[in-house]
């Protein structure tokens, strides 16, 4: 079957012994770690209108294998009470299931490892039903759906049957937050915003939102990108940009989730983590990248063909003619190394077009972003970089 070997190679062994209904085609996974509103997630997906296929819930409970005792404590009680739920609410079509508390191994224990561990579980579970296109959902335990998110799901992959997954449009909680708080994740929401329409400026393809809670992956790509990494933070970013390398990721917005928008210290970075600086003004959300570092990048992107089949002597010539931030990044970061081994593996201007983003990369970008604040721009007022954006994308048009 389509996930044989990759199953084998992790070792995991099966965590539900119910079989999968014959009809499954969504699994949404959950990690859950020590949350207290993990019911109000449960009856938010319990409220959803049912899509055509059958629906799993996976909800992966979980903690370090050197948790205290409080937190074991308290995700014994979150089982117990999401047992108790799903004893109460038995519906057809959709199923849910709680899983753990799974003591996670102290290296890795985190968001990464645990969504992991739920999604390899889904994997599992389609491969059993010999469905490589069986539909995984990544959502959190804070985070409601609206109403038609079965359904916008199921139809995305129905009317694009090649997409290796989709991102999820989102929203962050806001009833109840204080003023500061709530001005901090409206910044933060302009901020996501401002990035991917600046990406997508430059020329880069693979722009798109990268928010665990919000987005959906087919088994078979799963399975062909190499799982879920099991980093403590940024998981989803790091999978969703190597999810391109596979096929089109689309993008879902006829449906919403929404995030809670809660202070956080549990990741180093994320929401949770910048809006708690952001309280503690530790964080200035109301400054940003400042726009002329995506204009410099596009300039690079707009002459990329240039670069195919190119000696090191027409590369170090050519590179002079881009804005310095540019060459000195690619000369300090020596891209000439990757440029040439790139070049090595494609025959066609065509092949190396589309590898080319697989080099320059969004890891890569970032990593260009910083080094061009750090030597040549500052940051600048978030409310005007994404007016000049906006100003500079209708005289692209």
């Amino acid at each position: 079957m389509f996930a044989d070997k990759y199953l084998q190679k992790q070792k995991n062994k099966a965590k539900l012994k119910v079989q999968p209904h014959s009809g499954l085609g969504i699994s949404v996974v959950i990690p859950c770690f020590r949350e207290p509103g993990i019911l109000q997630t449960v009856e938010s997906l319990n409220h959803c209108s049912l899509p055509h296929c059958s629906v799993e819930v996976i909800i992966l409970i979980n903690h370090s294998e050197t948790a205290t005792n409080a937190v074991k404590a308290f995700n014994h009680s979150t089982k117990e009470t999401v047992d108790l739920w799903i004893s109460k609410n038995k519906k057809e079509g959709i199923s849910f299931f709680a899983i753990g508390p799974v003591a996670l191994q102290k290296k890795w224990a985190g968001a990464g490892l645990a969504r992991k561990s739920g999604m390899d579980e889904a994997v599992r579970r389609f491969n059993l039903l010999q469905k490589p296109n069986g539909i995984i959902v990544s959502l959190d335990a804070d985070t409601l759906v609206a109403e038609n998110y079965f359904i916008e799901i199921e139809t995305h992959f129905k009317k694009h049957p090649k997409h290796a997954g989709a991102t999820v449009l989102f929203e962050h909680q806001t009833s109840g937050l204080k003023k500061k708080q709530l001005e901090g994740i409206r910044f933060y929401e302009k901020y996501l915003a401002y990035y991917k329409k600046a990406l997508q400026f430059t020329g880069y393809p693979y722009s798109m939102f990268t928010v665990g809670s919000a987005f959906a992956v087919t088994a078979e790509a799963y399975v062909k990108r190499g799982g879920m990494n099991r980093r403590q933070a940024g998981e989803d970013f790091y999978f969703l940009q190597n999810l391109v390398q596979i096929g089109k990721v689309g993008e879902i917005t006829s449906t919403k989730v929404f995030p809670s928008a809660r202070l956080s210290d549990r990741v180093p970075f994320g929401t949770g983590p910048i809006l708690q600086k952001w309280m503690n003004d530790e964080e200035d959300l109301t400054v940003s990248f400042n726009f002329q570092v995506f204009a410099d990048l596009k300039k690079l992107f707009d002459i990329k063909e240039k670069f195919f089949s190119i000696n090191e002597t027409a590369f170090a010539k050519l590179i002079t003619k881009l804005p310095e931030s540019i060459k000195q990044f690619l000369e300090e970061d020596n891209f000439w190394n990757e440029l040439n081994d790139l070049n090595k593996n494609c025959s066609t201007a065509e092949t190396f077009n589309l590898r080319f983003f697989y080099q320059f990369n969004a890891f890569k970008i970032l990593k260009f972003l910083n080094f061009a604040h750090n030597k040549f721009y500052q940051k600048a007022n978030l409310e005007n970089q994404i007016a000049i954006l906006n100003n500079s994308c209708n005289e692209e048009q």
